[in-house]
């Protein structure tokens, strides 16, 4: 049957938050409250979603909710990375 760590999504949101977590070292200091922080948290919750959706997989109403909760991060993601260019 497998595990997450078989699901290719996982495996490419986890990469990517790890990615995030090095990229943001760089961002200025006055920005760890907030867009660092900020762009971290969001980028693992993706991958924590679909972890708590792969073990909902008997349950299709939270399973889809847990899909969608990912989504929703990797959409916050996507807004924190473009404010990125703004901020720096």
């Amino acid at each position: 049957m497998g595990t997450y760590y078989d699901l290719k999504i996982f495996n490419l949101s986890y990469d990517l938050s790890k990615r995030i977590y090095l990229i943001s070292k760089q961002f200025p200091k006055d920005e760890i409250f907030g867009l660092t922080s900020q762009i971290r948290r969001s980028s693992r919750s993706v991958s924590v979603n679909i972890v708590e959706a792969y073990r909902k997989k008997i349950y299709p109403n939270h399973f889809r909710s847990k899909v969608s909760d990912a989504d929703a991060e990797c959409s916050e993601t996507i807004i924190w990375l473009e404010m990125e260019k703004v901020f720096i």
